[in-house]
């Protein structure tokens, strides 16, 4: 009578210690920074989680925010939409490499006007952030929308507030294609904007215009199809008024010269193509060389090893575009020769 027993409770011991195995073995895995690819991230990392158990934890606060992090060696990863240049990189010895391709889309807050319906070229919208460009009736705008009765009031201009790399992609193109823009306020993160107000995160952007009549800002599609927010029809560089979407987003990408950029940081704007959209962008991840907590940086690979495996569709509903499979490669090569433990040794 014992052995039957004995045997329940060696099957129960063994039940348990998978149990406590499996539970012992679940990760969290703290990231932060770009808001950008926000979406997309939680909903990788929901998906991720319901498979392998393993959380990721990303903070959306900006870009700025998830490189000073990253520095400073207080999360297992970085997110920023303003590649770091080569020397900071080399500086603080970190590898970058994007996870994602997304656009950034002006978004407008004027009744009776539906999305995609306004007409804007690059020059009319740096000239609004420039605050030439004051009524919703002004003739410039008035030209490109014959086919709308626009408003006589006062444009609401709505910026980022904090350090981001949406305003770097915004910025970088308003300087690409207005030589006040580039003369008066630059490109960068953060500039002194030259009228305007600011909200924290492209959360922040879509609530101040979705409760804002006849104002305009900026923020990554995915927050503006969120938030029933209407976004505008932009003209690009081929002069065509073409419409956010995955497939516009990854015209822009498809020339993209990943190998000439140092840490693959290739910037998406204004670039040629009937069909491209003129503020597109990669989103990038940091991390140190030398990992100083090496389980936690195999975690991070594995994440992303599993979404660009895993989550195209995941970023295809949301129009984001992932990383075609020969960047995956490339950046899967550099993972492998470029990050290493304390002793040496490769984590991937």
């Amino acid at each position: 009578m014992l052995k039957p027993i004995a045997t329940k409770l060696s099957v129960l011991g063994l039940s348990l210690g998978l149990l406590f195995s499996t539970a012992h073995a679940a990760q969290t895995i703290n990231g932060a920074g770009a808001s950008f690819p926000y979406p997309i991230y939680a909903k990788w990392a929901s998906l991720y989680e319901a498979e392998t158990g393993n959380k990721i934890n990303y903070q959306s606060i900006g870009s700025g925010g998830g490189q000073q992090q990253i520095i400073a060696k207080t999360i297992d990863f970085g997110a920023s939409d303003d590649p770091m240049k080569a020397e900071l990189l080399d500086q603080h010895k970190l590898l970058q490499f994007p996870a994602v391709i997304g656009g950034t889309v002006p978004v407008v807050n004027i009744p009776d006007v539906a999305a995609g319906k306004l007409k804007l070229s690059g020059e009319v919208l740096a000239n609004i952030y420039l605050g030439k460009i004051k009524k919703w009736n002004d003739p410039a705008i008035a030209s490109l929308n014959p086919d709308l009765t626009l408003p006589n009031n006062t444009i609401i201009v709505v910026h980022r507030s904090d350090s981001s790399g949406t305003t770097f992609g915004w910025t970088n193109y308003l300087a690409k294609v207005s030589a006040d823009w580039k003369s008066q306020v630059g490109e960068g993160k953060s500039v002194k904007w030259p009228t305007g107000q600011g909200g924290k995160g492209n959360e922040g952007v879509a609530a101040y215009v979705a409760q804002l009549k006849y104002s305009i800002g900026y923020v990554e599609y995915a927050y503006a199809k969120q938030n029933n927010l209407s976004w505008v029809s932009l003209q690009n560089k081929d002069g065509k008024f073409v419409q956010p979407s995955g497939e516009s987003f990854s015209s822009a990408a498809a020339n993209a010269k990943w190998d000439e950029a140092p840490g693959m940081g290739v910037v998406l704007t204004n670039e040629p193509g009937e069909n491209s959209w003129p503020i597109t962008a990669a989103s990038f991840i940091l991390l140190h060389k030398t990992a100083t907590k090496p389980e936690a940086t195999k975690g991070v690979f594995q994440f992303f090893d599993w979404a660009f495996k895993k989550g195209q569709n995941a970023a295809a509903e949301l129009d984001y575009v992932p990383m075609p499979d020969s960047v995956v490669e490339k950046i899967q090569g550099q993972w492998k020769s470029d990050v290493k433990d304390s002793s040496g040794k490769a984590l991937w």
